[in-house]
């Protein structure tokens, strides 16, 4: 029992000691949003759990979006809309009652019927409401999209203009703006976008102000005379990495601090993206899309409070906690097994492997967790993430009691094969179907990430509980003699072919792309490694050759 309760003592040290290293706090000298200090401006859109503008026959409610506003009214002196659909035309008379201006947004479409009636409804809830809304933005990245060409563009912002009683712009990327510098002659100033994040060549969260500010600056060499307005800059607090950019609180609480000390300091108008985060944005824009507010989707507060440390993981305690249990329980199954064992008792390398098992899974069930209520959406992604991370629980526990009982993986035929006494035990074929569960778990998520992997997650965390624990029976309790089973030799294959692909396509600094590339290649090698071949196979390869035996002496 010494080997095992050293090993355990072991084991929980190091999953603590992660997690207190993952939830250091920091905090910052200028505070992301302060209340002392009011925002210039802020993006604002209404939208709640499983509301979403592409939703035609939503009304948001006046009372939703007044509450919302109340709140605003604290930290900002202004908010931006995009729509004035969905119930979103009573923004200027809401916002009137708590004293914030608005810059009013017009949706433009492909439909040109359509894009005339949103301006013309623009233009006067602008006139009805002069004393509030103070700009309409006729447009948001439409060029960008491919919704319209410039001339068609052009037209609409001059009918707007030669109309509308407040001034008038068009918002674009900065790079779009460069590229079609013509639109700039239509509107009384310009209002670009700056997102670090989501540039072709993402900018790392330490350095993405001081990119923004020197991008600025070209921009308003390119329109002299013109004001510039930084219609959208922020950065996500969740989701996939891009390059070197990694979406953290961290480092949107950063981001946000130094563009906003940078903004004080130079005298430059900044509207911040955005004000609360939109959980409808996972379904187009996976996780990360739904986490660029300053402020949470659920309880409608400021993430990062004035004065207060800001942490990647603000509830590490409950992780740790859950952690450590998890951790004691994959030694719990193996010294269940040790006591119903019989002789010879496991060697220590058995107990080696159960302690990987369990300090990798106690690490990363916290984050696994965390990952799945933040990246979910509809069935199917609830499905997925579930079943990842039911499979992440499963197979330490289920290798412990293999690695302690001296049992090596099954072949797939043999799980699937029907049960008999001569075919693996209850705990074995367990074992087998979690394991083909995380294999095709694993083919979906590297297909996705291969064919469509702008806004897919990386599951390196759920992934890499599940797959360590059976490469730790396979190599630990490889079979004496075997051969390598052709369907896990197909799966070994695929992801041999699409590991490298997703490494090489993501970029060398996205540690999230490379950890989970890695898992897939660790899985590839345990299905790569040779099977102990069971009776089941041996009698069904034997069946060609007996029904074949007459033929050929006839």
């Amino acid at each position: 029992m010494r080997t095992p309760l050293a090993l355990l003592s072991v084991s929980l040290g190091i999953v603590a000691a992660v997690w207190w290293w993952l939830a250091a706090p920091v905090t910052l000298a200028r505070a992301p949003i302060d209340p002392a200090a009011k925002l210039e401006c802020v993006s604002y859109a209404p939208f709640r759990g499983d509301q979403t503008p592409h939703n035609p026959d939503l009304i948001v409610s006046p009372d939703q979006i007044a509450e919302d506003l109340a709140v605003l009214a604290g930290i900002t002196k202004c908010i931006r809309t995009y729509s004035i659909d969905n119930g979103l035309d009573k923004v200027p008379e809401l916002a009137s009652k708590v004293g914030l201006k608005v810059l009013l947004g017009v949706w433009l479409g492909r439909t040109r019927a359509t894009n005339a009636i949103l301006a013309d409804k623009a233009i006067s809830l602008a006139r009805d409401h002069s004393g509030t809304v103070s700009a309409i933005i006729v447009g948001s990245e439409v060029l960008l999209r491919g919704d319209m060409i410039v001339s068609d563009l052009r037209e609409i912002i001059r009918s707007v203009k030669q109309r509308a009683n407040v001034p008038v712009t068009y918002a674009d990327v900065w790079e779009f703006w460069l590229r079609h510098k013509e639109v700039a002659a239509d509107v009384d100033f310009v209002t670009v976008h700056f997102l670090p994040y989501w540039e072709d060549v993402p900018v790392r969260a330490e350095e993405a102000a001081a990119h923004v500010d020197q991008v600025r600056l070209q921009v308003v060499a390119a329109f002299p005379g013109k004001e510039i307005l930084i219609g959208e800059t922020g950065w996500p607090s969740h989701g996939r990495m891009r390059d070197g950019a990694l979406a953290s609180r961290i480092n949107q609480a950063r981001f946000i601090s130094d563009i906003l000390g940078r903004a004080a300091r130079d005298k430059f108008r900044v509207n911040l993206f955005e004000a609360y985060d939109e959980p409808w944005k996972r379904k187009w824009e996976g996780s990360v899309g739904a986490h660029w507010g300053s402020l949470d989707a659920t309880d409608r507060k400021l993430k990062y409070p004035a004065g207060a440390e800001i942490s990647n993981y603000p509830s590490w305690k409950l992780q740790l906690a859950c952690g450590l249990a998890f951790c004691i329980s994959v030694f719990g199954a193996g010294l269940l097994t040790l006591r119903l064992r019989p002789s010879p008792p496991p060697r220590a390398s058995a107990w080696v492997a159960v302690a990987i098992c369990a300090t990798t899974g106690g690490v990363l069930l916290g984050i696994g967790v965390e990952k799945m209520l933040l990246e979910s959406y509809g069935i199917g992604g609830w499905l997925l993430q579930g079943s990842l991370i039911a499979a992440g629980m499963a197979a330490p526990l289920l290798s412990a009691h293999a690695l302690v009982a001296g049992r090596s993986l099954p072949t797939f035929f043999a799980v699937l094969s029907p049960a008999d006494d001569r075919g693996p035990s209850p705990m074995t074929r367990s074992l087998g179907i979690t394991l083909i569960l995380t294999t095709l778990l694993a083919t979906e998520t590297a297909l996705a990430l291969v064919f469509d992997g702008r806004w897919r997650d990386f599951p390196f965390a759920s992934l890499t509980m599940a797959v360590m624990p059976f490469f730790a029976v396979a190599m630990f309790n490889s079979a004496e003699s075997g051969r390598r089973p052709l369907a896990e030799c197909v799966f070994a294959g695929l992801f041999a072919v699409t590991a490298p692909y997703i490494a090489l396509n993501e970029g060398a600094q996205n540690w999230q792309s490379l950890w989970t590339c890695a898992a897939y290649l660790v899985l590839g090698i345990t299905l790569w490694r040779p099977r102990a071949v069971t009776f089941a196979e041996t009698a069904a390869d034997a069946v060609p050759a007996v029904v074949m035996e007459p033929a050929a002496r006839g």
